[in-house]
Parts: C-alpha cells; sequence; structure tokens
C-alpha cells in the first residue's frame, strides 16, 4: 500500500506526454458535464473533501486509506497513510511522520498535482472522453465517463464518476497497463470554509528533528 501510495499520491498522478487535440475524441455529453464540475468547483474560494483511497491489482481493491485534502486558488494540503503533503503554489512539501523526514521539490511540467479532481483539466488534452452511462455509486446514480488516453502514459483507462445533479465528482478509478488499480471515494464534501491563514505554508521550525531534503 505505502509503494502505491509513494507512487501515485506523493508523486503526483503523472500523465505523460501530451496528445495531440486533433487526434482526440470527446463526446459532447461528457464535456457538458466535466465543464459543469470544473466552473462548480472553481467559482468556490476554497474546497474540502475526505475520502478513501483504494489500491489493488486486476481491477479489485484490496487496501484502503481514508484521507483528507483541501485545496483553494490552486494550493493544496493532503493528509493520508501518516504524511502530509503541501503544495504552496511553488513547491511540494512531503511530510512523513513514521520516517521523520521531509522532502521538498518544484513539480515537473509534465506532472499533474495530486487532486480528488485533477482529471478535470487533465483530460482535455490527454485524453479519448467517452460518455458511458449511469451507475449508481454509494447511493448516488452518477454519470459514469471512461478517459482513454491519446498516448501510452501507463494507464489503460481512467473511469471518472459525476453527481450532475450537485456538481460534483463522486469517484475515479485509475487502472494501470500493469493491472494496478487506484480508486479514490469522495465521502464528505465542503466549499467556502474558513481556513487557517498558514493552510498551505511550509513552517520548517516545526520540523527541527526530521531530516529535510531539497531536491
Amino acid at each position: 500500500m505505502k509503494n502505491i501510495i509513494s507512487k501515485i499520491v506523493l508523486g503526483s498522478f503523472v500523465i505523460g506526454a501530451i496528445g495531440f487535440a486533433s487526434a482526440q475524441k470527446i463526446d459532447a455529453k461528457s464535456k457538458q458535464i466535466l465543464d459543469a464540475v470544473t466552473n462548480n468547483y472553481n467559482s468556490k474560494q476554497n474546497s474540502y473533501f475526505k475520502f478513501t483511497f483504494g489500491s489493488g491489482t486486476n481491477g479489485q481493491v484490496t487496501k484502503t486509506e481514508p484521507g483528507i485534502y483541501y485545496t483553494a486558488g490552486g494550493k493544496y494540503k493532503l493528509k493520508i497513510m501518516g504524511t502530509e503533503q503541501i503544495f504552496d503554489g511553488s513547491k511540494i512539501y512531503n511530510i512523513n511522520e513514521e520516517d521523520m523526514e521531509v522532502t521538498i521539490a518544484k513539480p515537473n511540467s509534465g506532472d499533474t498535482m495530486f487532486s480528488p479532481i485533477n482529471y478535470l483539466t487533465s483530460y482535455r488534452k490527454d485524453y479519448n472522453v467517452s460518455y458511458v452511462g449511469r451507475r449508481n455509486v454509494n447511493g448516488v446514480n452518477a454519470d459514469f465517463i471512461k478517459l482513454t488516453p491519446v498516448k501510452n502514459n501507463g494507464l489503460k483507462h481512467v473511469y471518472l464518476f459525476v453527481d450532475s445533479a450537485k456538481k460534483q465528482m463522486v469517484k475515479l478509478e485509475q487502472h494501470g497497463t500493469n493491472k494496478d488499480v487506484a480508486v479514490i471515494a469522495i465521502k464528505e464534501y465542503k466549499e467556502n470554509q474558513t481556513l487557517s491563514s498558514d493552510m498551505f505554508t511550509f513552517n520548517k521550525a516545526k520540523f527541527q528533528n526530521y531530516v529535510v531534503t531539497e531536491l
């Protein structure tokens, strides 16, 4: 589980080579749904997600871990499995409590920051998009949208499940070509909360006993 977390979550979702728009196929219904969700989230001052991250192989989730995620203005804070990740708009700070280590790095231009909703932007250039239909997801009659990479990026498919009535993401599934699967199921969503001024700030003074490595 920790290995998958480090590869998929803490390393961020690597999208890979950018496909040409002319090679893409995006159906109108899917675009309408995803754009509505994107506009809804972008209209908020900040958003909070409580989610479950699941991982496994052959399409079956065998391990799960709860997590929380805050985002505002392109910045975010993620907490999962004893690890915290902060993106302050410039650098990514990975804080590992168990190992008492902090790794600081600048995001790569080819990476998409971890987010329960990261595919809402990356689909526009990297995936063929098709509307599958409706599925019941934890009691929600959700729209099911399938993303297939335009070019090889290690993923076979990405499945997005959207509550179109609320214009919110319900679940996403990432299926790798190596048969690994990663699932984010959103359990709770809040918006426009009063957040502390240092929510997305890394305070080095709090980690004096940690090994800090800046890449």
